[in-house]
């Protein structure tokens, strides 16, 4: 019994990856065409995992990716409200 939940709750975990996960271009075109989202910024992640934030700044939306090096990428969070911020660091010796 233990062991057929097990197989269940694996079978259903693959299915959910699957479904957040194809390739990158494909990936990106959705975002593109169905959100109108664009990228926002990139970064480097663990085992070369490239990061990378879509928004629509019309709308709001956002969808954070990550791009493995064999360009599978997968949705890992998606939201509202997105905002551009151009805040400044504070000084080195600064207590903030």
């Amino acid at each position: 019994m233990t062991f057929c939940l097990f197989f269940a709750w694996f079978e259903l975990a693959q299915a959910q990856t699957a479904r957040n996960c194809g390739p990158r271009d494909l990936v990106i075109e959705r975002l593109a065409s169905g959100y109108g989202e664009t990228r926002q910024s990139i970064g480097l992640g663990q085992n070369n995992a490239i990061v990378e934030l879509f928004a629509a700044r019309t709308t709001g939306t956002w969808t954070i990716t990550v791009t493995t090096p064999d360009g599978v990428t997968c949705l890992v969070a998606s939201g509202d409200a997105f905002e551009t911020l151009a805040e400044t660091l504070p000084d080195a010796g600064s207590d903030a």
